[in-house]
């Protein structure tokens, strides 16, 4: 009798821990896809040159990330990590609405290092196709202000967001 308790016992245990951990895991939060991961851009920043930039994006459910890493705009001189203050907004192809992400958000930069600007954060909904046509960039370097307009849409695509 004490060996069919003891099984009974064991069996429970095991189909309620079983349970739970699906509980769990339904429950946890997915790592969501956004498609493609990076695409590329040319970028006009005023006196401060053309450039072409890879934006690489990541998503988490509603928040993502976009890193902004130009090819041709140098860091002028040394510029200590997470002190350029950027504000990326990009366009929503279906809605015509924005998206920003921003931040103090950038790897540590010697002169004459290319210009690298996030991960800068924000928020995005299912479905969220957004672009970098009709969007804008602001970079404050040591409280100068640099602005950097999109001349194309992203290339393979836009960012689509799950």
């Amino acid at each position: 009798m004490r060996t069919r308790i003891r099984k009974l016992r064991t069996a429970t245990t095991a189909s309620v821990c079983s349970a739970l951990l699906a509980g769990v895991v339904a429950l946890a939060p997915g790592a969501s896809a956004v498609t493609p991961q990076t695409a590329l851009t040319d970028y006009s920043c005023g006196t401060f040159g053309l450039s072409f930039a890879d934006l690489t994006a990541t998503q988490t459910g509603n928040l993502a990330t976009i890193t902004v890493a130009f090819h041709q705009i140098s860091a002028p001189i040394s510029i200590p990590p997470s002190s350029i203050h950027s504000k990326l907004t990009l366009t929503d192809t279906n809605t015509y609405g924005t998206r920003i992400f921003e931040g103090d958000a950038n790897p540590d930069l010697w002169a004459g290092d290319h210009l690298t600007v996030g991960p800068l954060p924000g928020i995005v909904l299912p479905g969220d196709s957004l672009d970098t046509y009709g969007a804008s960039l602001s970079m404050v370097i040591y409280g100068i202000t640099i602005t950097c307009t999109p001349l194309q849409s992203l290339s393979p695509s836009p960012f689509v967001f799950d």
